[in-house]
């Protein structure tokens, strides 16, 4: 639902969003650039063809009751993007259900002009019903914030799974199925050291890389 996933978008990033910018890697495939040396790569070329590994997508919730996600996330931590480069700080998403079953999505942020806002819209992805308990199963969507007369493409919608609810729903790790992006969201502006460390305890054992996370600079003073 989100879903932006859960970070702001400010109005300057619209044109990234409607070139397909937006969760690049949850539009398809994404290659990371190479550090192998010349000569490792002259070694391979001699070697046998070996299949790649493949690394299982993170794991989303299998199941996330709707009504205890709506109202306003704090992003207290991110992989940094493009689309979010000038958002400052006091990052929030705020959801809201739609008379259509889908979610609203404002997400908010403050950038050297001031503050900045996008309204978009999200809805379960292939695969996941809402069901008549309230209950999306499993945790997973997709938002855009793309005009409304574009929507209907199929393109700029971005993957968002929520793969973690903190205890009493004080937290949420988001994700999409290639890694390439990543949100912590708490209900309050800061976390405490123990929520931090269960939020790192869980990304390490999604195979996330923890030294790309980088932390809101309230939530980074609040931990030192």
């Amino acid at each position: 639902m989100t879903f932006q996933p859960a970070s702001a978008i400010p109005r300057a990033a619209t044109a990234l969003l409607t070139t397909g910018l937006l969760l690049l890697g949850a539009c398809g495939s994404t290659t990371a650039p190479s550090t192998t040396s010349a000569a490792t790569t002259a070694t391979a070329a001699n070697a046998p063809a070996a299949s790649p590994a493949r690394t299982p997508p993170p794991r989303p919730l299998p199941a996330l009751e709707m009504a205890r996600y709506l109202g306003v996330w704090h992003q207290v931590a991110l992989y940094p993007n493009r689309f979010q480069a000038q958002c400052l700080d006091s990052t929030t998403a705020t959801y809201s259900r739609l008379d259509d079953g889908r979610l609203r999505v404002i997400n908010r942020c403050r950038t050297a002009r001031g503050m900045d806002e996008a309204e978009g819209v999200a809805r379960p992805r292939d695969g996941a019903v809402v069901g008549a308990d309230g209950w999306l199963r499993p945790a997973s969507l997709e938002v855009s914030f793309l005009p409304a007369a574009l929507r209907w493409t199929g393109i700029g919608w971005g993957r968002y799974d929520v793969l973690q609810l903190g205890p009493d729903g004080t937290w949420s790790l988001v994700s999409e199925p290639t890694r390439e992006y990543l949100w912590v969201l708490s209900r309050t502006p800061t976390l405490d050291a123990a929520q931090w460390a269960a939020i790192e305890t869980r990304l390490r054992a999604e195979g996330f890389d923890l030294q790309r996370l980088r932390r809101e600079p309230a939530a980074a003073a609040a931990a030192r």
